[in-house]
């Protein structure tokens, strides 16, 4: 076994260590100390930002600028830091990864089969069940992801990963790091200096960066990195830093001052700053943004490109010895790239760690500083070794790497079987080397035999450092784990503050409201019917108290990525975050109950006695913590926002439903009579209750009994009338909220996210995936494509026509500035203005079959100028000409003829590519394209943009499943072509692809350009292929201002040129990308050096009059041109529009499971759960309680059902309308098309839903089987789960997401709630509020229920006293105010509700826009 060491030892030291600083002493500094921070936190912000105190470890505090640690260049400053090390003999601990005979696989689906509709997930349910107890195996394939792979990752070596998109890099990086999921099937054997993942903990020895950016929106930059670093603790570092200073002070050796101070802060910061974390936030340029909040779609906060620094650099602070680092550069410029991938070189030599790292695109300057390279494909290893061998090796397969072609693209070409043949040997007989070929070739290459003799020796498990591994589970100790616990919880707290003012302002309205309701002049406490409106009060109390925890659900949801990654890094363990959270939810509890019954308990009229009041509000108080508690475990359990509402109705339903007042306890059948015993409601109800009717206002002999008359309601309602009831029901309460923050810990530590649906795969690709292709389709390099050199083969490459014709138009521009509104944010850092200008003058023009790039750094107004010129902007002041082909533009014509690529890719989900190009060109070519036009030019865009391959795969959920970043890129370049524009603008065609992917768009864009359209991009920082592949370039610097706006050039060589005639600016290096030089040589600080403005030289220039004359002449039209103009301002009828929604509406909810299927399940198990709970009541009807029980089962399905459709439909449309958006506003549809087709789809489920309730639950509860009375059951059922579907739909429409409009609809459910007539008959509610009743859906629906089946029966039925009976018919007049003679009016009104929603949606969706740009 290896050996571990306990906290306390130093693993690194000879001996031990020397006499630690007397206490005394640390006590006599406290004073000076406190004085210091005390005069920082007095200093301006801008001082404080940058001063820090430090605490040495000689216990003097001293006053650091942190703006100058690492102020040399991190090589100085990391061999200084080694050279101090090697100079006491001081060695780092070295981990040295292995991996042998990696195999992972998977079980998938191929084909249609793949796809979620709901017949396929009823046969996954099926097929897992059956799999289970050994009947059926399914018919699932193998897919392999890693094919026997074997390696060694070496410490002190910087080492790339490389490969294709699908090449299994993530899982390679997952596999060495032990976080595999329990759905891969892994074979082979990964170690760590020659021990195996179970014999230490792999989670703290190695971190994994992942490519998805989880954090918590509520926190700041310099908070999550701190927080980070507080979890991780110092671990080795600690003891490193404590035998170096023990070391030098025996050696006599004087540190460097300011090395010394960042090494131990490296170790030893004080808590209250950490000079490393600023450190290496600095170095990932995060420091500007230390105090800006992390964000999310709710709350602004940092850029993507910032989110992905800041994932890196959680783990940077950390003390992991092995980093593996996945796709860290997404969203990210080179130069960013090249600073972070410069730092971790030079930290992975000089404290010897292991690193490797997963880049899309390397720039050759990034390449350069990798020593090592993996390349992968297909799950095999194609070459590992020395970064400066690759290219011998491919040269001794026959390729070769032309000039100025970055080496990692060429790496990742080579293996490609549509690029590889640019690389063959000119002259030379060629045939396509599979990677099959390369694997085999290279295990006989003599790094493949080196490496083969390497693994084939164990490692020597003696030069394992004690230090090396870890294994203790976590960073720090428990109670520092449980202080940062607290700590963290009380920065969300405080975050979130509006949220909870928000929520005791609504518990606050509640409260009056009900006050209102139940107030009275003279408080009547004289008869069974003055008790059951007591009754209901205490009802509603526990109702509402029960119903606060639900926001818990989406809050939790929020979080769980975040919690998960958390747990996964061992960061913490679960209880960390589950204990402070409860805790701290204590107060606020408090403070709702205090709320609730100080305001409630006398004005409502209950019992006047003090101790009774205080007994209700502790029980509401234990009510309020139990519910919290509950609904966090269904979000634990659900992990997901519409599994995780669903569990909570279903939850509510069961709670409520047996809690006893619904039906009582003597109408619960045998066989669900255990449902009551279990549920916390039931405890909660029979406590107040008891409580309530033992005290002196109800101390009253009732007529005819011996019994008081609180006992007599008691027994009445089937309560328990024993005061000890009381107390059984807060250790039961007590009881279930211990329980539950039990589960919740278990759920978070044990239970992992939802899974991934996998991509669709055909099965023509799974049957011939190893197969050669065929050759004559192989693409030429894109250099050469703009060439014209055509084909090494000597064939000319056909020229791609269109189906279609098109207008070529061109767009000039001239003086276009744009002016926002200055953000609260500046004017509280002390802006004046009014205005920010984002634009200044810009003039320039795009032309036909020309391919411009907007180019400049992040902020300079890239993407402003393009959205200003598309017509896009949603907000601020645009001043300035705009011209299409010499007229001036308007956007209603424009919008027609031109396309728009966001860089976000959003698209339908549940829709395939095909489908998603046939909606496109559905609703966008003209009325002449008929049906088979369309498809044949959708076919001839496939084939354009290389989708062929994928017409059949399922888009998904961008980063979560489906198409890869790259194919989903395509796809939005696709989805534009097919509506045939004359100009298209591509917002960051590449970012976020390997540099395959990108060369692919770019050569699909090239393509697109030689058809005479007009393309303008904007881009990061190219490779030098894509960068010259483009014609024109317009160069904007910071404050939206013009640089440069002209030709390219062969080679950049106009560019360049005009550049290197501006006096002091630096000539290019040979074979140096053009795209990095030029973003160099125009920065702010080259600008400072030069003392001249770019923005002043280039209209000072002969290049800006030429492009002024230009932009003059393209702004005035050709004697035989003519203005574009459409007779309508779409290109459909609106009846076309409304069927092309309904049409992908209806596949999109038929292969949305999570929504559709799990609706339809819980429908299904709610029938049958209350045809039990309800067994024969529809039968029973001699008794009051009867009647009561009835209305209860009817109410309870409206109110549980209904609420269930109103939450779950809510992501859906929240998904499909952020897509609308997009296809809005390139004038696809009308919002009324779009809405009405929404509302259109749920008639068909609903009513499915409505059939299946009305069916089992009618059947089993033994209603008059009557087929009118049935017909009217299923009628008013119908239309009551549609209006609250359509009043879900409702409120996301005019909410910005499905959060708030769960917030929003909430007081909605209460007052309905409230007012349906159950709780407080119609006759009993005030006048003043009676208005409300007959405004309530909920109200008439159980009118409509109630008096269909029973509004025509004379049967008697008998009083509660025990005594009367008056005829049932009679008895609905007197007790509720129902009349049959009235149900044809609710039989109108009800589906009324459903109009007045669905029509409010409709507008509401035309008239509210929460896009913002």
């Amino acid at each position: 076994m290896m050996r571990s060491y306990s906290e306390s030892e130093n693993p690194i030291a000879e001996s031990s260590s020397e006499s630690q600083i007397h206490l005394e002493q640390e006590r006599e500094q406290e004073d000076d100390d406190s004085h210091k921070w005390v005069a920082l936190k007095r200093s301006p912000t801008y001082h404080q930002a940058r001063i820090s105190l430090f605490k040495t470890v000689s216990g003097d505090v001293s006053q650091v600028d942190i703006t100058k640690l690492g102020k040399d260049d991190p090589e100085l400053f990391f061999t200084r830091l080694r050279q101090r090390f090697v100079a006491v003999g001081l060695e780092f601990p070295k981990v040295e990864v292995r991996f042998k005979h990696l195999k992972v696989n998977a079980l998938v689906h191929v084909g249609n089969r793949a796809l979620p509709t709901i017949p396929n997930v009823i046969f996954n349910m099926s097929e897992a069940f059956l799999g289970r107890i050994g009947i059926f195996r399914g018919k699932r394939v193998k897919l392999s992801i890693l094919n026997d792979v074997s390696g060694i990752i070496r410490p002190s070596r910087l080492t790339l990963l490389l490969g294709p998109p699908s090449s299994g890099k993530t899982t390679l990086l997952l596999a060495l790091a032990g976080r595999l999921g329990p759905g891969l099937k892994t074979l082979g054997k990964v170690s760590y200096n020659g021990y195996e993942l179970n014999e230490f903990i792999p989670q703290r020895t190695s971190a994994y960066v992942s490519q998805r950016d989880w954090h918590m929106a509520e926190m700041t930059v310099g908070e999550t990195i701190e927080f980070s670093r507080r979890c991780q603790g110092a671990g080795f570092k600690h003891d490193m830093v404590l035998e170096l200073l023990r070391r030098e002070k025996r050696s006599g050796i004087q540190p460097d001052e300011d090395l010394d101070i960042l090494i131990k802060a490296l170790a030893l910061g004080e808590q209250k700053t950490s000079l490393y974390a600023e450190y290496i936030m600095k170095i990932l340029g995060l420091d500007i943004c230390a105090d800006t909040l992390v964000g999310d779609e709710m709350l602004k906060g940092i850029s993507g490109g910032q989110k992905k620094r800041l994932t890196t650099g959680e783990l940077l602070v950390g003390t992991s010895r092995v980093l593996l680092m996945d796709e860290i550069s997404t969203g990210l410029d080179s130069s960013t790239t090249h600073q972070i991938i410069r730092y971790l070189r030079h930290s992975t030599r000089a404290l010897e760690d292991t690193t490797v790292i997963s880049l899309l695109q390397p720039d050759p300057e990034t390449y350069e500083l990798f020593d090592d390279v993996i390349l992968l494909c297909e799950g095999q290893i194609v070459y590992q070794g020395p970064r400066e061998e690759a290219l011998e090796f491919f040269t001794y397969m026959g390729f070769r790497c032309p000039e100025r072609k970055n080496v990692a693209d060429f790496l990742q070409e080579v293996i490609s079987v549509k690029d590889q043949r640019q690389y063959w040997y000119p002259g030379c007989y060629y045939q396509y080397v599979p990677v099959e070929k390369f694997v085999e070739a290279f295990r006989s290459f003599r790094l493949g035999c080196k490496l083969s003799r390497e693994l084939a020796i164990p490692f020597d498990k003696r030069n394992n450092h004690p230090a090396a591994l870890s294994t203790s589970s976590y960073g720090v100790g428990k109670i520092e784990l449980l202080k940062i616990g607290f700590s963290w919880q009380m920065l969300l707290m405080k975050r979130n503050v509006f949220l909870y003012i928000f929520k005791y302002t609504q518990l606050l309205l509640i409260t009056l409201i009900i006050v209102t309701v139940f107030f009275r002049k003279a408080m009547h406490h004289n008869t069974l019917e003055d008790g059951s409106i007591y009754l209901g009060a205490i009802y509603f109390t526990i109702n509402m108290n029960l119903f606060n925890g639900f926001m818990e659900v989406p809050m939790l949801i929020q979080k769980l990525p975040v919690l998960y990654k958390h747990r996964d890094l061992s960061f913490y363990p679960s209880w960390v975050y589950t204990l402070p959270s409860w805790i701290l939810s204590i107060p606020s509890s408090f403070l709702e109950s205090a709320i609730w019954v100080g305001i409630t308990y006398y004005l409502v009229g209950f019992d006047p006695e003090i101790t009774r009041c205080l007994k209700q509000f502790f029980l509401v108080f234990l009510l309020n913590q139990m519910s919290i508690g509950l609904f966090r475990v269904m979000a634990s359990l659900g992990r997901n926002l519409v599994v995780a509402n669903t569990f909570g109705s279903f939850a509510m339903l069961v709670v409520m439903a047996l809690g006893g007042f619904i039906l009582s306890r003597d109408s619960i059948p045998k066989w669900w009579i255990w449902g009551y015993w279990v549920s916390p409601l039931m405890y909660a109800q029979n406590a107040a209750s008891v409580n309530e009717f033992l005290g002196h206002s109800w101390d009253k002999k009732a007529e005819n009994s011996t019994l008081s008359l609180g006992e007599m309601l008691l027994k009445a309602r089937s309560l328990f009338p024993e005061s000890y009831w009381y107390w059984i029901g807060v250790g039961a309460l007590f009881g279930y909220m211990i329980l539950f923050n039990i589960l919740l810990t278990l759920f978070l530590t044990y239970l992992n996210p939802l899974g991934m649906r996998q991509a669709v795969i055909s099965k023509e690709k799974h049957q011939h995936q190893n197969q050669e292709e065929d050759q004559e389709n192989s693409a030429i390099e894109l250099g050469d494509f703009l060439q014209k050199s055509f084909s090494f083969t000597g064939k000319e490459m056909k020229k791609r026509g269109m189906v279609l014709p098109f207008q070529p138009l061109s767009m000039a521009f001239s003086n276009i500035s744009y002016y926002v509104d200055v953000p609260v944010e500046l004017k509280q850092q002390g802006v004046s203005r009014e205005k920010l200008q984002l634009l200044d003058d810009v003039t320039g023009a795009f032309r036909p079959g020309i391919l411009t790039a907007l180019v400049g750094k992040s902020g300079a107004g890239k993407t402003t100028l393009m959205d200003v010129l598309s017509g896009r902007k949603t907000g601020g002041t645009i001043k300035g000409s705009i011209y299409i082909d010499g007229y001036p533009k308007r956007q209603e014509t424009f919008a027609r003829i031109s396309g728009y690529c966001e860089q976000d890719d959003n698209h339908s989900p549940c829709l395939t590519v095909h489908e998603s190009l046939i909606f496109s060109a559905w609703l966008r070519l003209p009325l002449r394209a008929d049906q088979k036009t369309q498809r044949r030019f959708v076919d001839e865009v496939m084939e354009l943009v290389e989708l062929t391959s994928l017409s059949g795969a399922l888009v998904g959920i961008p980063g979560v499943d489906g198409l890869s970043t790259e194919q989903r890129k395509r796809l939005t370049i696709a989805v534009e072509l097919v509506a045939n524009p004359s100009i298209i603008f591509m917002d960051e065609p590449t970012s976020g692809l390997d540099a395959r992917a990108a060369a692919i768009v770019m050569r699909t864009v090239r393509n697109i350009v030689d058809t005479e359209r007009t393309i303008v991009c904007t881009i990061h920082q190219p490779s030098i292929d894509i960068f010259e592949s483009f014609d024109e370039l317009i160069l904007m610097k910071q404050g939206g201002k013009l640089i440069y706006a002209g030709p390219l050039g062969n080679r950049s060589r106009e560019l360049i040129t005009y550049f290197e005639a501006v006096h002091g600016v630096p000539r290019i290096q040979p074979g140096y990308n053009p795209a990095a030089w030029i973003l160099d040589v125009s920065s702010p600080a080259e600008e400072s050096r030069l003392g001249i403005d770019f923005a002043e030289v280039y209209l000072s220039s002969p290049l800006f009059w030429q492009n002024k004359q230009m932009v003059e002449r393209l702004s005035k039209p050709d004697l035989d041109s003519f203005e574009l103009c459409f007779p309508t301002k779409y290109s459909r009828s609106f009846l076309s529009q409304f069927l092309a929604c309904l049409w992908k509406q209806n596949l999109s909810y038929w292969r949305n499971p999570q929504y559709t299927a799990v609706r339809f399940f819980y429908t299904i198990i709610i029938s049958l759960m209350f045809g039990t709970m309800c067994w024969k009541f529809g039968s029973k009807r001699g008794t009051q309680q009867d009647i009561f029980n009835a209305m209860g089962s009817m109410y309870a399905a409206v109110l549980f059902i209904g609420i269930t459709n109103a939450t779950a439909v809510q992501p859906v449309v929240s998904v499909e309308r952020f897509v609308s958006y997009r296809e809005r506003a390139a004038r696809m549809y009308s919002p009324l098309a779009f809405a009405f087709s929404q509302v259109t789809i749920e008639f068909p489920y609903v009513l499915a839903q409505s059939v299946v309730y009305s069916g089992i639950f009618y059947y089993m509860a033994s209603f008059e089987w009557n087929l009118l009375k049935f017909a009217y059951y299923l009628y008013f059922m119908y239309f009551t789960l549609l209006y609250f579907t359509f009043f879900g739909m409702m409120s996301i429409a005019v909410t910005p997401n499905h959060n708030a409009a769960a917030i929003i609809s909430a007081p909605f459910y209460m007052m309905w709630n409230l007012f349906s007539g159950f709780m407080i008959p119609q006759m009993r509610i005030p006048v003043w509020w009676r208005w409300y009743y007959w405004a309530n859906p909920i109200a008439w629906s159980l009118y409509g229920l109630l008096t269909s089946q029973y509004g025509t029966i004379d049967d008697p039925v008998m009083l509660s006293d025990g005594v009367q009976s008056v005829p049932l018919k009679q008895f609905l007049k007197d007790e509720y105010g129902y009349k049959h003679d009235f149900l044809v009016i609710a039989a109108i009104v009800v589906p009324s509700f459903c109009v007045v929603f669905a029509v409010t949606f409709g507008y509401a969706i035309k008239s509210f826009n929460f896009q913002r740009r």
